[in-house]
């Protein structure tokens, strides 16, 4: 019969020594893995007591060992990077993903590389021109070599801060106070920032500047009012140059104008006096052939041309008649007035025409009673 049939009276032949047909005693199987361990250990197989406490402990050191392998798993996220030192010496720089290193053995410092950190801080120093100026600086950096910033400095910020202050003096000291408080910052900020990033490659602290920005530059707090009396006394200066500039801005073109129009006036007149004096020379020349051709016409033509010019502009006309010793003298001034009383409504109008017209009907009337005169002379 088979040793697992029903009815079978042979322990011998069970595998687990016993008679009982359900499943194998979980303690019994225990028991014999524990006997198993313990003679390994050396433990003997027949004592109880002592398998049972070499069993504990193999299951304590597979347990630690399970514990201290899961405690060397971690997890680097993409914003950091790890320095792993073994022994305290450097190993290695893990990149992000999920890592295991020994627990104990290896140590791991994580290093935010992406996160933009700041420092600040305010220095008195001296200027170039020998003035006590306060400048506030704030720096804006990365970590770039996580090597470097974990391992090769003892304090890298302090190292920042230090290099910073150094390279603000060196470039302020080189600088006059004016330039300093003004217009400067942008300069300082720029020659801070090349002169720092130098510094710190050369400590390798593994820091990479973002910016520097001046952040306020003034005098001291103990001279400052007699700063602000100096910077006000410094813009009424500009204030008032500007005003003579602008108020000879205005007044040099409008005497440059003048002083054209004065130019181009003389011109115009040197022009006018040349041409009426060739006018006149012209003229002269021409009489003079007239002249030559029939002198008694041209004589004649010259001095009636004079006395009218001469007697267009008086009021008192003489009039000498032929065969007669008297002059006639014609008042033609009383004579408008009188005329302009009588007849408001008909103003006298006197021009040469009129002059002309009047004084011969005068001649021809005068003429007429000289003749009349003689007339009766000669029939006594």
């Amino acid at each position: 019969m088979a040793w697992n049939e029903p009815g079978g009276g042979n322990n011998s032949r069970d595998p687990w020594g016993g008679g009982n047909q359900g499943p194998p005693d979980l303690d019994e199987a225990l028991k014999k893995l524990q006997q198993r361990f313990g003679g390994l250990f050396g433990g003997s197989k027949g004592g109880g007591g002592g398998g049972a406490s070499s069993s504990l402990f193999i299951v304590l050191i597979i347990g630690a060992a399970v514990v201290w392998g899961l405690m060397g798993l971690y997890q680097i996220d993409e914003q950091e990077r790890a320095v792993v030192l073994r022994f305290g010496k450097y190993n290695s720089t893990v990149q992000p993903g999920l890592h295991w290193n020994p627990p104990g053995i290896d140590e791991v410092i994580r290093v935010n590389t992406t996160k933009v950190r700041a420092a600040s801080f305010r220095e008195i120093m001296l200027t170039q021109d020998e003035n006590i100026v306060e400048v506030r600086m704030s720096v804006q950096y990365v970590i770039d070599d996580v090597k470097n910033y974990v391992l090769q400095v003892r304090e890298p910020e302090n190292s920042l801060q230090q290099a910073a202050k150094s390279a603000l003096r060196h470039v302020v000291g080189g600088m006059t106070m004016d330039l300093v408080l003004t217009e400067g910052r942008t300069r300082i900020a720029t020659e801070v920032d090349e002169r720092l990033q130098n510094y710190l490659n050369s400590y390798t602290t593994g820091i990479l500047l973002s910016a520097v920005n001046v952040d306020d530059s003034k005098p001291p707090s103990q001279v400052q009012a007699a700063f602000d009396d100096v910077i006000k006394a410094r813009e009424d200066e500009e204030r008032v140059k500007n005003e003579a500039q602008s108020y000879a801005n205005g007044i040099v073109p409008e005497a440059r104008g003048q002083a054209q129009r004065q130019i181009e006036e003389a011109s115009a007149y040197r022009e006018q006096v040349i041409a009426n004096a060739e006018g006149e020379a012209d003229r002269f020349n021409n009489l003079l052939e007239e002249y030559r051709k029939a002198p008694e016409v041209t004589r004649e033509r010259l001095y009636l041309d004079a006395v009218q010019n001469v007697l267009t502009n008086t009021s008192k006309i003489m009039v000498d008649v032929e065969g007669g010793n008297n002059v006639m003298y014609l008042p033609l001034d009383k004579l408008g007035s009188g005329t302009t009383t009588t007849r408001r409504s008909a103003p006298l109008d006197i021009n040469t025409s009129n002059i002309r017209e009047l004084t011969d009907a005068v001649t021809e009337q005068l003429r007429r009673d000289a003749a009349a005169q003689q007339a009766r002379r000669g029939g006594r």
